[in-house]
Parts: C-alpha cells; sequence; structure tokens
C-alpha cells in the first residue's frame, strides 16, 4: 500500500515538473546575434546620415563666408593720393608736359644755333626764359620728392589696414577683395614712382639743353663782337731804330 502511494506521489511531481519546464522560453543564440547586428548597422546609417547633414551644414556656412563681401575699401583714399601728384605734373610751370606745347616752346627757347638777324635783347630774353623754366622744373621735381614722402606716410596707414582686413577675412571672396586692394596700393606706388622719375627726368633734361643753348647764344656773341672779317694779326714793332 505505502508503495503504491509512493508511485503515485512520484508520477504527481514529474508532471508538474515537465508542465513548468514546458512552460519556460527557449533562447536562440543565432537569432539574437543577427538581430544585435541589424540593430548596429542601423545604428551606424543613422550616424552617416547625421554625419553627412552636418557636413552640408558646414559647407552651407563656409560657402556663405565665402559669399560675404569685405566691410573696406581703400580705393578712394589711394585715388585721392594719386591726385596730390597729379595736380603737381598739371600745376608744372614753363615747359608743361603736353606733347604738342612743349615741343614748340623748346624749339623756340632751345635753339641749336642762333641766327645773325636775332637780336642781342632776344637772346638775353630767351636765356631768362631758359634759366626760369629750368628752376621751374627743379621747383616741380622737389615738390614731387616731397609729396611722394607724404603719400608714403598716407600708404602705411592703407596697407596696415588692408593686412589686419586680410588677415582677419572669414571667406574667399574677403581675402580677395583685400588682395586686390593691396595690388591697387601698389600699382599706386608704380604710378608714383613713374611720375617722380619723369619730373626728375624732365628737370636734367632741361637743364642741359639750357647749357647748349646758352653756349649757342655765345657762340653768336662772339662772332658779332670778333666780326667775320680778317682777324687782327700782332707784327713786331721797332723801337729807337732797332
Amino acid at each position: 500500500m505505502k508503495k503504491t502511494a509512493l508511485a503515485i506521489v512520484t508520477a504527481l511531481l514529474l508532471s508538474v515538473s515537465s508542465a513548468c519546464f514546458a512552460q519556460w522560453p527557449v533562447f536562440d543564440a543565432a537569432n539574437y546575434s543577427q538581430n544585435l547586428l541589424t540593430a548596429a548597422r542601423e545604428l551606424q546609417q543613422i550616424d552617416n546620415q547625421i554625419q553627412q547633414l552636418q557636413n552640408e551644414a558646414t559647407m552651407l556656412v563656409n560657402q556663405g563666408r565665402n559669399l560675404t563681401s569685405l566691410n573696406f575699401n581703400s580705393l578712394s583714399q589711394l585715388l585721392s593720393t594719386l591726385a596730390t601728384t597729379n595736380q603737381l605734373i598739371s600745376q608744372a610751370q614753363g615747359l608743361t608736359f603736353n606733347v604738342a606745347q612743349s615741343q614748340a616752346t623748346f624749339n623756340r627757347l632751345y635753339p641749336p644755333s642762333y641766327g645773325a638777324g636775332t637780336s642781342n635783347a632776344q637772346m638775353v630774353q630767351d636765356a631768362q626764359t631758359r634759366w626760369q623754366t629750368s628752376v621751374q622744373a627743379l621747383q616741380t621735381s622737389t615738390q614731387m620728392q616731397s609729396q611722394a614722402a607724404q603719400n608714403l606716410l598716407s600708404d602705411q596707414g592703407v596697407l596696415s589696414s588692408l593686412v589686419t582686413q586680410s588677415q582677419g577675412a572669414v571667406g574667399a571672396l574677403q581675402a580677395s577683395q583685400a588682395t586686390n586692394q593691396l595690388l591697387a596700393l601698389i600699382a599706386r606706388q608704380a604710378i608714383q614712382s613713374q611720375q617722380l622719375t619723369v619730373s626728375q627726368q624732365r628737370a636734367t633734361a632741361l637743364d642741359q639743353a639750357r647749357a647748349a643753348a646758352d653756349e649757342a647764344q655765345a657762340q653768336q656773341v662772339r662772332t658779332r663782337f670778333i666780326g667775320s672779317g680778317p682777324q687782327y694779326t700782332p707784327q713786331s714793332v721797332s723801337f729807337y731804330g732797332n
């Protein structure tokens, strides 16, 4: 009787245990790994899309900077500085820088020779005019040198501002505009250098021409003083019959 009861209890326990184990879920390691890999790939794609959006946003910001104009313009100051030397040239006295006028004046004041019919008063007047013309040319050259020195001080301020603007440029457009203005400054200085050279060479040429014209005038004066006839020939003189 006892054996029969024990067998029944054992059977009941086994049946309950089997039912409980049957209710536990079965873990599929392969499926879990596949799902984890898929989730990781999707997360990586999301990260890539976010990075792409960030890159596009950065590109748009840079493009906006490249299109930003430089809020600085030195052209008016450069033109104003150049106008100072242009004014000195336009105000030059004596032999002007106009080609036709200067050629006519030069031919009149600096003849290669003076004819016999030229009066002494005319030659004296021409000599005085030549001297005044040389002095005026030297004065213009000196004024040009002084003005050029003042302009260099102004250029230093412009150069400093342009370098600051170039270093602080936020985009290609600002950097390009700053570079263009630096080139304009160099061009202005080159023009001023040419103007200075022209004024100096003009003064030198007029002084040399004055010397040549004065020599031609002196030759005519000597000819009038001595004459064109036979020259005096010294002869020996005897004293006391010797």
